[in-house]
């Protein structure tokens, strides 16, 4: 058997004639005219045996080592980075430029009401909610505070002051005026950000307390809105969109002349505290106050 399969592998086998055997010299010839045409069109058409043939004795490749951040390993010759080697995509255009808000849940609230972490008898806002030492807040990265989501809006049952930077859904409004609580959405600048998410530190530093800025030219129409309870908004209007709000989730509003203090307390456009103007000094060594006297700074703070 084993003499038979090999006899049957021989008459398979390609017979040797003058056709198939090398000239002498003919391989070094053709690997000279394939080397010479290959580095003249690499560029234009690199495939895997060219970049072998090109790039074996010199480049990042033949030295073992990384090229520059952005440039492609296989185009290093050329110096083409990637970020021009792929299509433009203009889906995400502006998106470095956009605000980020943190999400925080009306069941996250709750739950921080329900551990005293945070006191529904006075305002909520966003100084009292970094205190909590659950949302870390980076200007830098153009957060500009915290959103407050709808989940756990079945649950939701204390009624609050509340101010946030931005809202996600319409629940999430009703949840809060259905348990008799009141919520205002307010812009903060990036530098009002910095004093209201660490402000014993802003203190300390012995800095007068910033003037807010005015939202910018793409929010002023979230601000303004009553339906958002834009903090810039008509109190007329944001009373009617309270009662329609009202009348579609089928709950009662409380009486405003029935309604504690602590639900009529505002805050000035330009004020990012509570108690606290623009322009005061807070010395909390010896717990005083610092006020300005000259009318300039009055009106430059107030203006």
């Amino acid at each position: 058997m084993p003499i038979e399969r090999g006899l049957q592998y021989l008459r398979q086998m390609q017979r040797v004639s003058l056709k198939n055997l090398p000239m002498p010299l003919e391989k070094t010839e053709k690997w000279k005219k394939a080397h010479v045409t290959k580095k003249k069109n690499h560029l234009s058409n690199p495939d895997e045996n060219t970049m072998k043939a090109v790039m074996s004795k010199k480049g990042p490749i033949a030295r073992n080592s990384l090229p520059p951040y952005g440039i492609d390993p296989i185009q290093a010759e050329g110096r083409l980075p990637w970020i021009l080697t792929v299509p433009k995509e203009p889906y995400y255009e502006g998106v470095e430029e956009g605000r980020q808000y943190l999400p925080m849940s009306l069941r996250t609230l709750q739950r921080l009401i329900d551990l005293r972490r945070v006191n529904p008898e006075k305002p909520i806002d966003l100084p009292v909610l970094c205190n909590t030492k659950l949302f870390s807040i980076q200007p830098d990265q153009r957060q500009f505070g915290l959103q407050l989501t709808d989940e756990g809006a079945d649950i939701f049952s204390t009624p609050i002051n509340l101010e946030v930077q931005w809202v996600s859904s319409e629940l999430a409004i009703a949840a809060i005026e259905r348990c008799g609580g009141v919520l205002t959405t307010r812009y903060f600048d990036p530098i009002s950000i910095s004093a209201l998410i660490d402000a014993k530190k802003f203190f300390e530093r012995g800095e007068p307390i910033p003037r807010c800025d005015t939202p910018p030219i793409n929010a002023i129409e979230y601000y303004t809105d009553p339906k958002q309870r834009g903090y810039l908004a008509n109190p007329d209007l944001i009373r009617e969109e309270r009662q329609r709000l009202a009348q579609k989730y089928g709950f009662k509003l409380p009486d405003p002349s029935k309604l504690s203090q602590l639900f009529h307390l505002r805050k000035d456009p330009r004020q990012i505290f509570y108690g606290l103007e623009p322009g005061w000094l807070v010395n909390l060594k010896d717990r005083t106050i610092l006020k300005p006297t000259d009318k300039k700074f009055e009106t430059f703070y107030h203006s």
